[in-house]
């Protein structure tokens, strides 16, 4: 299966396990099974297995007891994920809507949007964040 067709067919987990090390990576220097668990509220042993598939499907590189790195194709993914839910964010942000409520949209979301979509609407926060005044006559009508 080639990198471009695991992308599509990626799932929300593997999405949100991929989002995860980065984050550790970027904030640790690395990713151990332990902390992916608890900050995705999932048990070991079921991060372990995951770990395991995307290894296999050469996302990570998992050693038992050492920790877990990003290849080049699954540090691309997760900078595109982290990408999506940023946009997102920002973009429901210009409307003063709640964090709560932002997170859990932007998780809902984030799994889905398409490349065309997300550069739409990054184009879209651009326009009103250099344009107040627009800002402001688009949230009068909602």
């Amino acid at each position: 299966m080639s990198a471009a067709s695991r992308r599509t067919s990626g799932s929300t987990a593997m999405d949100d396990y991929l989002e995860q090390i980065l984050h550790l990576i970027e904030a640790k220097g690395y990713a151990r099974a332990v902390d992916i668990s608890r900050n995705l509220g999932i048990s070991q042993a079921s991060v372990t297995n995951m770990l395991q598939r995307l290894d296999a499907e050469g996302l990570v590189k998992h050693e038992k007891y050492r920790g877990t790195i990003l290849t080049d194709e699954g540090h691309r993914i997760a900078g595109e994920i982290i990408e999506r839910h940023e946009t997102l964010t920002r973009f429901l942000r210009l409307f003063g809507i709640d964090e709560e409520t932002i997170y859990r949209d932007v998780e809902g979301m984030e799994h889905h949007v398409s490349r065309p979509t997300l550069d739409v609407i990054r184009s879209v926060a651009d326009a009103l964040e250099a344009d107040p005044a627009l800002l402001e006559k688009v949230k009068t009508r909602i």
